[in-house]
């Protein structure tokens, strides 16, 4: 019994021995093992929203032949830009010229008409005064006068008619912008039905996109300025970001709110305007827009890159004394550029790692280095 007593103590110190030495190896590693840290930071920080929208012509004009007839010509190219009173199609004029022609001789007839019953008139009345002709005689001449001269009146208005039919046969401008590639080609017959193009101003240009309720009680100032003052408000308060990702270089304002909330989605349609002298944007394009929603003053900030979600809980991984890592869970505020605001979990100096987070576990012992700086800063814009 004492000789087995002996050899279960023995197989004891070597287990003992062996944790001991998997332990220092372990630490060994674990202090080669090199992370990136960067501190916590408190700065004062701007909060943005982002709506998704949809560009917009400031005035977009549909082009609608008024009088019926066959397409000689466009005088236009597609997508080209194009000035109020410019010509965009030409309609076949002969038959409107016809008509024409044909009212102005009616003019004609019935102004000869009308001279002649104003001879009559003047003749008869004399001779009514001394009984050379009756009462009745005169009262016919006056009322075939009165008769012709109301029909020289419709045969103007006729020629007035067939003159705007044939202006119409040129189709033009109504306002300066970009026109759309034509539906109608020449020697097609068309009607006030048919669409031939689209104009649309397209400097400045309009971004459509619905924000929530809150969103628009934040703005609803600057809203009603810009509605009361006829210019937007805001001025240069919106960004906006392309399909592509990349920011439009020139900055908006809001132009004017919707009449009433969605029921369904709570939101309400807001209208920006953009300036856009390039004619880049075009009417139908994605876009999101950017704004200013709120300042947070002296909040503190991590990097996005240094947070982890496990099983719905952010955490992050904090190089204490002697190098030791410890991860804490966090509460996170809202982002900002590259950044999170965190509300909870860590204070303001703290050394976060940023990068290595997959290399390491909690109470390991790292070799940290710091992270370089961005030549911007985090400023969060």
């Amino acid at each position: 019994m004492l000789r087995r007593a002996l050899s279960i103590l023995a197989l004891l110190s070597v287990a003992t021995l062996g944790v001991s030495c998997g332990s220092k190896e372990r630490d060994a590693a674990g202090a080669s093992t090199e992370v990136i840290v960067a501190p916590v930071q408190r700065q004062d920080v701007e909060i943005h929203s982002e709506w998704v929208g949809t560009t917009t012509g400031y005035v977009n004009a549909q082009i609608h032949p008024k009088i019926q007839g066959y397409l000689l010509k466009q005088a236009y190219r597609d997508g080209g830009l194009v000035k109020e009173g410019d010509l965009l199609f030409q309609i076949d004029p002969r038959q409107f010229q016809a008509a024409l022609d044909q009212a102005k001789g009616q003019v004609a007839r019935s102004r000869a008409v009308l001279v002649r019953n104003e001879i009559d008139v003047k003749r008869y009345t004399p001779l009514a005064a001394v009984g050379a002709v009756s009462q009745e005689e005169l009262d016919n001449a006056v009322q075939a006068r009165a008769a012709s001269a109301a029909q020289v009146q419709s045969d103007q208005a006729a020629v007035e008619t067939a003159q705007l039919n044939l202006e119409w046969t040129q189709v033009k401008a109504p306002i300066t912008g970009v026109a759309a590639i034509a539906t109608a080609q020449v020697g097609d017959l068309v009607s006030p039905q048919t669409l031939l193009t689209t104009v649309s101003q397209l400097d400045p240009i309009k971004v459509a996109f619905p924000v929530s309720e809150i969103d628009y009680l934040r703005f609803a100032g600057r809203i009603r300025e810009g509605e009361q003052s006829g210019r937007a408000g805001n001025p240069g308060g919106l960004a906006l970001i392309l399909a592509d990702g990349t920011v439009y270089p020139h900055r908006g304002s809001f132009r004017v709110a919707g009449l009433a909330v969605s029921a369904t989605t709570g939101t309400i349609d807001v209208q920006g305007e953009f300036p856009n002298s390039e004619n880049l944007l075009r009417p139908g394009q994605f876009a999101k827009v950017r704004a200013v929603t709120g300042r947070i003053e002296g909040a503190l900030v991590i990097p996005q890159r240094a947070v982890r979600d496990l099983q719905g809980v952010t955490q992050v991984a904090v190089v204490g004394p002697g190098d030791k890592v410890a991860f804490r869970n966090v509460k996170l505020g809202p982002t900002t550029g590259t950044d999170y605001v965190v509300t909870g979990g860590i204070r303001a100096g703290d050394r976060v790692v940023v990068e290595g987070l997959q290399k390491i576990r909690d109470g390991m012992v790292v070799k940290p280095a710091p992270a370089p700086a961005s030549p911007a800063g985090r400023s969060g814009k």
